[in-house]
């Protein structure tokens, strides 16, 4: 699946804003800070703001989230005016008053123009299909001219679950920086708690975030099971696609030679009704067909989401032929389930 294919089935300003959130580079974690600003201010009917009215929650939410988690690689944030150099020097007056200080101000505006506003609808050596934003104005009287498509987004049923989903993905960035391996994210990808149905920090083996908010944008927020969208008042679960039972009872008769059902390749989101019909049985071509289209999506983001699936198709071909692709695995498994 490449990234037009993801809009391609949902073609619309929600694919866009997963496609720049989910999906694009992280550096460091601005990219969430400003998208959870924007949504702010559009969910409140605003279609044009200061820069520097912008800047103030972009400030204070990378501020809030700096003092549990790192919000960029070590040893990136070095420069005197670089912005979060600049927010630990202000953190404790800015804390104090309830507000960014007027220093604090100053380096996310500049931080703002001359990094993520420039880069926040790049994905892929291309724009995504909608714009979300414009700057207008002078370099030192700008405003934020908040587009159609973003109102779109912001107004719409499932903005709830956009608001988790890119909380789920800066939980997983910070939880990569945290690793302490420099610039690169950790290898090792994540690993899923079933007691908790969270993600685990294999290295410092800790809560990252839940699964379904995780993988929910990634499967365009819709159910598994009957391809329904998933709204904000509904009872969700987190459905095992090939059921987890089944390795339990193929160890009863002389041992599972299947992949780890309970593995994030096998999780989906789905609705709590759905799940409950569905039970142990086996999945549907239909539901095959969704699983691996959105591996291939999840495939396309940034690790470690990305390194724990290529984990588990690079395990699968291990001693054997090479599988190709999620297609090719998940008949794979059917066949051993058979």
């Amino acid at each position: 699946m490449t990234h037009d294919d993801f809009y391609a089935a949902d073609p619309s300003a929600r694919a866009s804003w997963r496609l720049a959130i989910l999906m694009g580079r992280n550096s460091r974690t601005y990219k969430f800070a400003l998208g959870n600003a924007l949504l702010h201010h559009a969910a409140q009917g605003h279609t044009e703001i200061p820069l520097r009215d912008l800047a103030a929650p972009y400030a204070m939410t990378l501020l809030e989230r700096a003092a549990q988690a790192p919000q960029a690689p070590e040893g990136t944030a070095a420069r005197e005016t670089d912005f979060l150099t600049v927010a630990a020097r202000e953190s404790a007056e800015s804390r104090r008053l309830g507000r960014p200080t007027e220093r604090l101000l100053d380096a996310a505006e500049r931080s703002m123009q001359l990094m993520v506003m420039r880069k926040f609808h790049h994905h892929g050596g291309a724009e995504v299909p909608h714009r979300f934003y414009e700057l207008a104005g002078s370099p030192r009287n700008r405003t934020v001219l908040l587009s159609s498509a973003l109102g779109r987004v912001a107004g719409s049923y499932g903005v709830d679950g956009l608001r988790a989903e890119l909380d789920a993905r800066w939980s997983i960035v910070e939880s990569s920086f945290a690793t302490g391996t420099g610039r690169t994210l950790i290898e090792e990808g994540v690993r899923v708690d079933r007691e908790t149905l969270h993600l685990t920090d294999r290295r410092r083996r800790r809560p990252v975030t839940g699964v379904a908010a995780a993988v929910a944008g990634f499967q365009h927020g819709r159910c598994h099971i009957c391809d329904e969208p998933v709204g904000p008042a509904d009872r969700i679960a987190v459905d095992h696609v090939f059921p987890f039972a089944l390795m339990r009872r193929f160890e009863s008769v002389g041992g599972w030679r299947g992949p780890d059902l309970d593995a994030l390749w096998n999780l989906a989101v789905a609705h709590e009704k759905c799940n409950g019909t569905k039970s142990d049985r086996m999945p549907t071509e239909e539901e095959l067909t969704r699983l691996a289209r959105r591996n291939e999506a999840i495939m396309r983001s940034p690790r470690p989401l990305r390194t724990t699936l290529r984990i588990s198709l690079e395990g699968a071909g291990r001693g054997r032929r090479r599988i190709s692709g999620w297609t090719a695995f998940l008949r794979e498994v059917g066949k051993v389930c058979a």
